[in-house]
């Protein structure tokens, strides 16, 4: 093995292997822990409709509430990591979130009070969208100091922690337990897992061995010079990358199953299950798409992952029969899986401006989550759900078109791909 591609003893900031690693596994739990939250308030919304006898309008006003709060907290996440640091920021994020959800939790159960359960949600939303921004920018900085693809398995550990919240929530809604109750116990889990976690990590402003540290009175360290990031031209068409690829894996989360139900006529079971199969074929592109990146770079995986996505879609649009479409669910899974983390990657390769490019990023990201949905309902209710998830298909050639703006600098580039090649013959 040639002395590069080794691993080796130190990393930059003169840290040792195991403080890295630890690092690494403290960013899984509270990336986890993030999915964990946010699948508990999913599984429990038709019990919170219940409890309030609340319209669909009004469940409407507290998705709102929730979505609202979630930008405002990316907006204002940069300038708040570059006051306390990123690793401060996740932990009294995720308790001020937890003390959201138990807010909403007890409005659901006591009263209940609709106004009540909004502001519960509106502070998780908040918090949880500054500790998104949070436990990105930490995670790129993990990845730059490894030299190794890691975000996409950041990002399936949200996948799992969203696994073991719908989980945990069809367990409570199967032994009616009451929602303060389980708000009570998830916020729990959240606010200790994540004080475990946070004791591991490393300062976000690590910057690899050979580069200089950023300049105390450097523009990226003022609030001006942190909102000029939005003027850059890189930081919108990655930005580009986010929105095609975020809204292709949340039109997936909120319309695909009816999609298959009522433009291919099969059943609710199966529209589920299928459903089930594109969470899982993009939770698996996530897994193994780490070699791919370090092998190949970002800019040809992303266009390849465009095009995968590209032809699930068409097959899932246009071609009647089920096993085809489903064939379509897959692809439109594997290619969906990479592109919100490659863009946050992307996002966060200069040290100094990670934060602040990383929160306008993520904001251009979750924009496509909160008008994607209605915006696919009402052309769904013109054109048909199948004809309207043409929308999404435009987004991801747009994102294809972007993703040359995604490319690594050298200082980040991963290891095996500096080394030599290996001769044919070996």
């Amino acid at each position: 093995m040639s002395q590069t591609s080794a691993t080796p003893s130190s990393y930059a900031g003169g840290l040792s292997r195991a403080q890295v690693v630890a690092w690494r596994n403290s960013l899984f739990l509270i990336f986890s822990l993030c999915g964990l939250g946010l699948s508990s308030w999913v599984a429990r919304v038709p019990a919170v409709r219940d409890a309030l006898h609340a319209s669909t309008a009004e469940m409407g006003l507290l998705i709102f509430g929730i979505a609202a709060g979630s930008i405002i907290g990316l907006l204002a996440s940069s300038h708040v990591i570059a006051r306390f640091g990123a690793a401060t920021t996740m932990a009294w994020c995720l308790t001020i979130g937890s003390v959201g959800f138990v807010i909403a939790g007890l409005g659901a159960t006591f009263g209940p009070s609709f106004g009540v359960v909004f502001i519960g949600l509106a502070i998780f939303g908040a918090s949880t969208g500054m500790c998104d921004v949070s436990m990105n920018v930490s995670g790129a900085a993990n990845e730059r100091v490894l030299r190794r693809t890691i975000m996409p398995i950041y990002h399936a550990f949200f996948s799992f922690g969203t696994m073991v919240g719908a989980g945990l929530g069809a367990i409570a809604e199967g032994i009616h337990l009451p929602i303060a109750v389980h708000a009570l116990i998830v916020g729990a889990l959240m606010t200790g897992g994540v004080w475990i976690g946070v004791r591991n990590l490393q300062s976000e402003h690590i910057v690899p061995d050979g580069e200089a540290e950023v300049p105390a009175d450097d523009h990226s360290k003022t609030w001006r010079g942190r909102l000029s990031i939005w003027r850059q031209p890189a930081t919108l068409l990655i930005g580009l990358i986010v929105l095609g690829m975020a809204f292709t894996e949340g039109t997936a989360n909120d319309w695909l199953a009816l999609a298959m139900v009522d433009g291919h006529g099969v059943s609710n079971a199966n529209g589920a299950l299928i459903f089930g199969i594109f969470v899982t074929a993009m939770t698996a592109g996530r897994l193994l798409g780490v070699k791919v990146l370090d092998r190949y770079g970002r800019v040809p995986v992303l266009r390849g992952s465009t095009v995968l996505a590209a032809v699930g879609l068409i097959l899932v649009i246009f071609v009647p029969w089920v096993w085809v479409a489903v064939i379509g669910v897959v692809l439109w899974g594997l290619g969906a899986s990479l592109g919100f983390p490659v863009g946050m990657s992307a996002a966060a390769d200069n040290p100094k401006t990670a934060a602040a490019r990383v929160s306008a990023v993520a904001t251009i990201g979750y924009t496509s989550f909160l008008v994607g949905p209605p915006l696919i309902g009402f052309l769904g209710e013109q054109v048909g759900i199948l004809n309207a998830l043409l929308v999404t298909l435009v987004l991801v050639a747009i994102s294809g078109l972007a993703s040359g703006a995604a490319r690594e600098p050298e200082s980040v580039r991963p290891r095996n791909r500096k080394t030599a090649p290996v001769p044919a013959s070996r």
